[in-house]
């Protein structure tokens, strides 16, 4: 913990103003924007401290959404995704707004259901550098895209993969009606023998998920910016 400076005082809690909530050391928050019409922005408290006249101040280490970073919103983040950014800052807290809760991705994908207050984190993110870590991450589908935990998938009873309606050229509706699923690949290699499969295919969601989708071993994405080397 850093040291406190003179003058100042390490608190241990601060209680949001106007409401009855405690925010401590550790802690993921709501900050206000300056500019009204933007959603706020979250960060994770680092530490609390007050000066001699009171004044409370919060040391940040931001959340980014995946639009504020120098690659963009991409197809496979999630409408509730952050990055957990190494760009510090102290504000007042006064600015704070309400608090949240930043989820490991693998403990969103098992929430039945997904209230407001509940983001997400699976990279870390260079603010300087556009980069991430891990680097690297397994993908799914035809499309070979990473796995988004907004978006429903099927799983083939076979190879155990897991594929998007729409690349497949079907609706949600109909992948939800399935009784079996066999990918391309898999029903070609499996045409000519008899086979027993389950009596209903694996569905999969961000809301209803039991486990995110996962492989032995995994194609991966490369996420370096592309000024960064490997």
């Amino acid at each position: 913990m850093a040291k406190t400076r003179p003058g100042k005082r390490d608190l241990e809690s601060y209680t949001i103003k106007g409401t009855n909530k405690v925010v401590r050391v550790g802690d993921s928050v709501l900050m206000r924007s300056s500019e009204n019409e933007k959603a706020p922005y979250v960060a994770r408290v680092e530490s609390i401290e007050a000066d001699v006249k009171g004044n409370v101040k919060v040391r940040v280490r931001w959340y980014y959404r995946p639009e504020e970073s120098m690659g963009g919103r991409r197809q496979f983040h999630g409408v509730k995704e952050l990055f957990l950014s190494d760009h510090y800052d102290t504000q007042s807290a006064h600015t704070i707004e309400d608090k949240c809760i930043v989820h490991t991705f693998k403990n969103y994908t098992k929430l039945e259901d997904v209230g407001p207050e509940d983001y997400f984190c699976r990279f870390e993110y260079k603010a300087a550098t556009g980069g991430f870590t891990p680097d690297r991450v397994a993908v799914y589908c035809k499309c070979e895209m990473p796995y988004n935990p907004d978006d429903l998938m099927v799983q083939c009873e076979a190879c155990k993969d897991w594929y998007h309606p729409a690349c497949l050229n079907m609706t949600i509706e109909q992948a939800k009606q399935l009784d079996k699923f066999m990918c391309d690949e898999c029903s070609s290699l499996d045409a000519k023998r008899p086979h027993k499969m389950s009596s209903a295919s694996s569905l999969a969601n961000g809301k209803n998920l039991i486990h995110a989708p996962a492989k032995k071993n995994p194609v991966v994405l490369n996420l370096k910016s592309s000024d960064e080397k490997l």
